[in-house]
């Protein structure tokens, strides 16, 4: 392994700080950069902020993740998520060194009545979504033998995703709904991240060509949005945790600025087979989640005394019910 660093961009997202962590933990040399660092719309300075770093590989976790808002910021949406994203792609081809991006099953309509695989043509059904999608052309663009790779309803012990969300409503709601229409496969960043390391240390060693271009890699299992959020409850019940009653409601009584696909399903078999990687099952991974948060964050220690805080951007609060959906 070089002593270069690997540099990560999106240095406060749930993904980089994983990969952060765990590159730490596996002594592999690692940078993290984010706003304090360079400014992502500020495309034409990401060189002058990466060159001291000398990088031996860029991986790119930052990302305009505001589903919702992106509705409304359609220019800023995709100067991060297309412009930003291929300005990286073009340093790393200048550097001649690997480049790994990092999108989303939200490319996709959810149309589908099967998981997609990287063959099914996108079809974005939000900005959200058509910028990353954008952004993926545009890195493939700027790097050829660049390595994108979707995933899918991510969540971690840290940052904002559904099963901090979750834990966090424990405390606040006697009754909680969740939509029972959209599917997924949900995906730990922990796994992600040592998936995407276990990549990283190959871009470094072998050829390139064999790992360029688009991968799914989501967790192996599926479920729907209300089906997660029953798992949740069901794990912190067996830990102690009181959880409040959970109801199933559709789409369309949960109406967001962005509209969700029904379906977001990844096939990740191409990642197996050619990568030899595969995700673990989300239920076992959402276990292993869930200990950490309720053992060892302040969030957890907060839910137990009763003292939280509810999560405005993905909630609507009528008549002490909480209604909750995808967020990604």
């Amino acid at each position: 392994m070089t002593e270069r660093p690997i540099l990560i961009a999106g240095r406060n997202g749930q993904l980089a700080r994983c990969l952060h962590d765990l590159a730490v933990l596996d002594s592999m040399p690692v940078v993290s950069l984010g706003r304090s660092e360079f400014n992502l719309e500020a495309h034409g300075e990401l060189r002058r902020a990466i060159d001291p770093f000398a990088p031996s590989m860029i991986i790119n976790a930052a990302a305009y993740t505001a589903v919702d808002l992106a509705e409304s910021e359609v220019a800023r949406a995709f100067s991060i998520n297309r412009d930003a994203a291929a300005a990286l792609a073009d340093v790393a081809w200048q550097m001649n060194i690997p480049f790994i991006h990092i999108s989303t099953d939200y490319v996709f309509d959810g149309t589908k009545l099967d998981a997609y695989d990287e063959s099914d043509v996108p079809a974005p059904m939000n900005v959200y979504g058509a910028s990353k999608l954008a952004g993926e052309a545009a890195v493939l663009a700027a790097h050829p033998l660049a390595t994108v790779i979707r995933t899918s309803w991510l969540y971690s012990p840290h940052g904002n995703n559904f099963v901090r969300t979750m834990l966090r409503l424990c405390e606040s709601q006697p009754i909680v709904k969740v939509v029972q229409d959209q599917c997924g496969n949900p995906t730990s960043a922990l796994d992600l991240a040592s998936a995407i390391l276990q990549l990283s240390a190959r871009l470094l060693i072998h050829d390139r060509r064999a790992m360029a271009g688009i991968f799914h890699l989501a967790g192996q299992g599926e479920t729907t949005w209300h089906g997660f959020a029953q798992a949740i409850f069901d794990l912190l019940a067996h830990r102690g945790i009181r959880v409040p009653q959970l109801e199933a409601i559709t789409s369309e009584q949960y109406q967001t600025a962005a509209r969700r696909p029904r379906n977001s399903r990844l096939d990740s078999s191409k990642a197996e087979r050619v990568l030899g990687i595969r995700l673990p099952l989300w239920l076992c991974s959402l276990e292993t989640c869930l200990d950490q948060l309720v053992e060892g964050s302040i969030d957890a220690e907060r839910n137990c005394a009763g003292r939280g805080q509810r999560n405005s951007t993905v909630s609507n609060h009528e008549g002490g019910q909480q209604a909750a959906t995808a967020h990604l």
